[in-house]
């Protein structure tokens, strides 16, 4: 099972970053999580957040968060637009489901005509 994520949004924050202090290099980033397996690609409904510092190269995580860098995080993550979650079914599938219904299908005719 293969699991990436996809970009949302990408904002550039003003704010000092708590590590270096520079108001510039902050970046706010917005993932969805896919799926994919060998019967099945799937887009959960799983949004997660990274915020880093392109000055000093850190990830800033929550608990180093400032008051300011909180609001504009909570306001940034009201505008996300995530994808509606979904399953999209791959050929592997498809060529599973139809080849039980026919074996099914056999079984139940050997089942009412047993003297074929």
């Amino acid at each position: 099972m293969k699991e990436s994520f996809i970009n949302l949004k990408e904002v550039v924050l003003k704010n000092n970053c708590p590590e270096c202090y520079s108001k510039e290099g902050l970046r706010l980033t917005f993932q969805q999580k896919i799926v994919e397996t060998k019967f099945y690609k799937s887009i959960t409904s799983q949004v997660n957040h990274i915020l880093e510092c392109n000055v000093c190269n850190t990830t800033i995580y929550p608990i180093q968060w400032t008051n300011d860098i909180e609001r504009v995080f909570e306001y940034q993550q009201k505008t996300v637009q995530p994808k509606k979650a979904s399953k999209y079914l791959k050929q592997a599938s498809w060529v599973a489901i139809l080849f039980f219904v026919l074996l099914i299908i056999i079984i139940s005719a050997l089942a009412i005509y047993p003297n074929l």
